[in-house]
């Protein structure tokens, strides 16, 4: 993965979370961390 693919994926999940707490509070960051965590491990499994 090159540094500009990391930034891209880095900047998109930043911008989820804060979409995620502007428009419904702090519920779905438990959701949106597990779908993190299963990205992760899809991403680590194509590396």
């Amino acid at each position: 993965m090159t540094n500009r693919i990391a930034l891209v994926l880095g900047l998109i999940i930043v911008c989820a979370l804060v979409l995620d707490y502007v428009y419904f509070g702090t519920e779905h960051i438990v959701f949106l961390g597990k779908k993190l965590a299963e990205l992760i491990e899809w991403l680590a499994f194509w590396r």
